[in-house]
């Protein structure tokens, strides 16, 4: 009995030691020097935002396959912008994904705050009114995505349901030419500057290695 007692006792620090290494996992700043920086874009105080002269998607140096990310942005007043991962800077609209970021109500079904841009509707309305901090998390492991808005999980999907170009799973259309199950699983974080004013901090980045991805 008393050798019984000891091994499970083991055991469940050894469980306990394992859950301690996953939850201290290394991250990496990507503002801190992992983003390729031009001129359309600044940070001051840490903060991520469109310069002067704005435009365009700033690119993270580095690509990821598996990887968590997690960020925390500010909208202006009617903004749209989008967090792209797994992309292919030469080819952003068609070949890589975007969570959406938006002002609240400022779009519908699979373009609001929260979706995988044309492709699913988030599972709730979870994004905070303009002017105020919002915290985004994304993790992708092989074909799954998931996501947290605020603390409400937006979106819990596999990539491999979408297997026709053009259309999603439930039917409606969609801009992709290639079926998202087709597209690399591999590729470059980024934030879109679309017109309106957008800030971006604490852009945390670790790489997973899937121990069984969902099919």
């Amino acid at each position: 009995m008393k050798t019984r007692i000891f091994w499970l006792l083991a055991l469940g620090w050894g469980m306990s030691l394992g859950l301690i290494h996953t939850a201290t996992a290394e991250s990496t700043d990507l503002l801190a020097d992992g983003m390729q920086f031009n001129d359309q874009w600044v940070i001051t105080d840490g903060v991520l935002s469109p310069s002067e002269n704005p435009g365009g998607i700033i690119w993270s140096k580095d690509v990821f396959d598996n990887f968590e990310v997690s960020i925390e942005y500010k909208t202006s007043p009617e903004c749209n912008s989008g967090l792209f991962f797994r992309t292919d800077p030469k080819n952003p609209i068609q070949g890589g994904f975007e969570v959406q970021i938006a002002s609240p109500g400022l779009y519908s079904e699979k373009h609001v705050v929260g979706s995988l841009y044309d492709a699913k509707e988030p599972s709730v309305d979870a994004g905070k009114p303009d002017g105020e901090w919002n915290s985004l998390r994304v993790r992708c492991e092989g074909p799954h995505i998931h996501a947290v808005l605020n603390g409400q999980d937006v979106l819990d999907l596999s990539i491999d349901d979408w297997t026709t170009p053009k259309q999603n799973p439930d039917g409606t259309k969609n801009k992709f030419k290639t079926a998202l199950n087709d597209l690399p699983r591999t590729g470059h974080i980024g934030f879109q500057y679309h017109g309106h004013e957008v800030w971006i901090r604490n852009v945390q980045v670790t790489h997973l290695t899937p121990t069984n991805p969902r099919k």
